[in-house]
């Protein structure tokens, strides 16, 4: 079953060759995962990037049953971006499938596995400023699936989440220590 791929662009034109390329590179993303239900792919061209080799971006989001994947790669050139973003998204499904199916299996508790914790980047001291909103779909999903969708996703600091047990929304980060923490608000 081939799954349709969005492809979607910001200051690019869509020609034949990118739409060709691409669909034909993500349609095989099938044969690694099966029951994706929807692949999109985004093509930026970032006029203002700090740096030449930062202008064309490419992400890739796969979404599935209970499983959302995320890659985001910046080039000098869009191919070269696509092609670093499909390489980044099959490595992530292939950890994605070890993780789901197989479980890691070597006795190692999870505190052994979680990766050093990445310092964080001194904010601008120009003020706060939101330059991006979001808005998605909450799965309901126990504490250690969301340990899981926060590293498949990539989110290195915070992972929002509907809690399967408490039917509450909480908000999952990791601590500098490497471990992690929990949010659990309370209206009053």
């Amino acid at each position: 079953m081939t799954t349709e791929v969005d492809i979607y662009t910001r200051n690019i034109e869509v020609t034949e060759r990118i739409r060709d390329y691409v669909s034909k590179k993500i349609a095989k993303l099938d044969r690694y995962l099966p029951g994706i239900e929807e692949m999109r792919v985004d093509l930026a061209h970032e006029k203002a990037a700090r740096s030449a080799d930062d202008r064309h971006v490419a992400q890739i989001t796969v979404r599935g049953k209970g499983f959302i994947l995320r890659s985001e790669e910046r080039s000098d050139d869009l191919f070269a971006a696509f092609d670093s973003a499909n390489d980044k998204i099959q490595r992530r499904i292939e950890r994605f499938k070890g993780k789901h199916y197989h479980g890691r299996g070597d006795g190692r508790s999870a505190a052994d596995v979680i990766p050093e914790a990445i310092e964080e980047e001194e904010t601008n001291a120009a003020g706060p400023v939101i330059a991006r909103r979001k808005q998605f779909v909450l799965t309901p999903m126990g504490e250690m699936e969301a340990i899981e969708q926060m590293t498949l996703l990539g989110h290195e600091n915070f992972f929002l989440f509907q809690n399967a047990d408490t039917n509450r929304i909480n908000v999952l980060y990791r601590r500098r220590d490497g471990s992690y923490g929990l949010i659990e608000p309370e209206t009053r």
